[in-house]
């Protein structure tokens, strides 16, 4: 298994470092936060190639640190003599790794099983570099071009195919062609089902049909036209027939079908499925280490479920990193394994308490990857309180809604707040409110209900002060009188009770109404506070 990986300077990443968890990994993030880079490098360092081929050949300006160049360039402009960046991906094993691989050869200088690529400066072209260099304004990108690639253990011993400990399967259904993959499942099911008596059937009918096609009256009338069509390719007689030798068997040229339709026809998500189950089963026997890219891409609700289930059931006892941006995902293989990616590290929500994770694993429909993502998030109770949170954003920050400012507001759909918060409170970065209705209590005891969580900074809860006003619809009535709720709502009651019943049954509509009305109200001054 993978203990540990640091990375330097290889894409998004200048100095990068995570470690693993020996079962699952699931990889979140914003995009380009370095989800597919951390996947590519894991499968650089166990085989010395990308997208199949060496890495030396395959090396680019483009592969290296944005940051670093530029630095390096800077440098060369300003007379100075700086060494070209390197590109280094140290993969650390954990100690039951057996072999020639336990070093210092890596970025901690640390006594430890692994392996490492490292794309440097070619000592033996340090002349030819030395005069490129001599002129730095014609120095725009890194000279790749005077590199070497090598691939070391951490005792510096070379690598290759056959001497590393651990195989990865790298599956990524929008790179897979699925022909290959169909071909290599049809034989499997046909293997497992015909007989040898049902084979010899199936190849005699499908060499009849070939040879039929000649005896076809508009293929003879073809014919006949042809044999008698001058040509200068040769002197002999030309015309059409099929193919019945064995380079043309009917192993290469019969498709399977779902419900009458060729595979390659079927849907895009039925494809995407098909492409990552026929990998993993065709991949995954050979291999300790399986990476997934993105497999929720174009699957319905239901179907992602099944398939993560076949993921889970299939990959068991071996190291899984998922990439992904599906809460379903995350929920379902457990809020504990994920990793949240930032330049620097990968951070995780292993201490999430056990019920909190089970809880989310059972309600794995729940958009808990917005509460990860959210640079700032407002917590509430239902859609109303949704639309309303959302319109006194808007009137407080000049038009504009909370997704605009990278303001999640979520609603937690009648849920514990405390689920939620147990996640908040590992997300320093992130600031996280809470806007709930006293329901008749005093201010102060709902706060001190939360009190666990409010100890962050980070955290904070919002409720309505007056215990005599219990819920949203009384307290936007207190802030704004009939005429104004009447106006609002195109009402015409004539007591406030009469409209807080209407409010109270019609709790979406009015908060729809307000959200999406010409006329700006009074918000209570707890959902001021919270959205300011």
């Amino acid at each position: 298994m993978l203990a540990k990986i640091k990375i330097q300077n290889y894409r998004t990443f200048r100095y990068f470092e995570l470690d693993f968890d020996p079962a699952m990994n699931i990889l979140v993030g914003d995009n380009d936060a370095g989800k597919s880079t951390i996947l590519e490098a894991i499968s650089i360092a166990l085989t010395n190639r990308v997208r199949g081929r060496l890495l030396s050949q395959e090396l680019s300006p483009y592969m290296f640190h944005r940051g670093a160049v530029q630095e390096y360039i800077e440098e060369l402009r300003k007379g100075n003599d700086p060494r070209p960046p390197e590109i280094i991906i140290d993969l650390f094993f954990d100690k039951s790794a057996t072999g020639d691989y336990q070093g210092t050869n890596n970025l901690l200088r640390e006594n430890e099983p692994g392996v490492r690529v490292r794309a440097a400066l070619n000592p033996e072209y340090e002349p030819e570099y030395r005069e490129f260099v001599k002129d730095s304004t014609q120095v725009r990108v890194v000279p790749t071009e005077y590199y070497k690639v090598e691939w070391l253990s951490f005792k510096d011993s070379p690598m290759t195919s056959r001497s590393i400990p651990a195989a990865a399967s790298m599956i990524d259904a929008s790179n897979i062609h699925l022909q290959s993959g169909v071909d290599y499942y049809l034989n499997n099911i046909i293997n497992s089902h015909l007989g040898a008596s049902e084979r010899v059937n199936l190849a005699r009918a499908y060499r009849n049909l070939r040879e039929g096609f000649a005896e076809d009256t508009s293929i003879k009338k073809i014919n006949e036209s042809l044999r008698g069509a001058p040509h200068d390719v040769s002197d002999r007689a030309l015309t059409l027939g099929m193919d019945v030798s064995q380079r043309s068997s009917w192993e290469t040229n019969i498709v399977p079908h779902l419900d009458d339709l060729p595979y390659q026809y079927v849907g895009k998500g039925e494809q995407s499925t098909l492409k990552v189950l026929l990998a993993l089963n065709k991949q995954v026997d050979q291999a300790h280490v399986v990476l997934v890219e993105e497999p929720e891409n174009h699957l319905s609700f239901s179907n992602l479920g099944k398939l993560v289930k076949k993921i889970s059931d299939k990959c068991d006892g071996r190291q899984v990193l998922i990439a992904t941006h599906s809460s379903f995902v995350l929920n379902k293989l457990g809020l504990e394994k994920l990793v949240l990616l930032s330049g620097l590290e990968g951070f995780r929500l292993d201490s999430l308490p056990p019920d909190t994770q089970d809880y989310f694993r059972k309600l794995s429909g729940y958009d808990t990857l917005r509460l990860v993502l959210a640079r700032r998030s407002i917590l509430v109770e239902g859609p109303s309180d949704e639309l309303i949170v959302q319109r006194a954003y808007r009137d407080t920050h000049d038009d504009r809604m909370p997704i605009d400012d990278g303001v999640d507001v979520i609603n937690v759909r009648g849920l514990s707040f405390a689920r939620f918060l147990d996640i908040a409170t590992l997300l320093t970065r992130n600031r996280v409110a809470v806007v709930t209705d006293n329901d008749g209590k005093e201010a102060s005891e709902v706060r001190a209900k939360y009190s666990k969580y409010t100890v962050f900074p980070h955290i904070d809860v919002h409720v309505g002060e007056d215990s005599a006003y219990k819920t949203l619809e009384p307290q936007l009535l207190k802030e704004n009188g009939l005429a104004k709720m009447n106006a609002v709502l195109g009402q015409n009651f004539a007591t406030e009770d009469e409209l807080l019943t209407y409010m109270a049954s019609k709790k979406t509509t009015c908060a729809l109404a307000i959200f999406s009305g010409d006329q700006m109200i009074t918000m209570p001054g707890y959902i001021r506070d919270a959205v300011a």
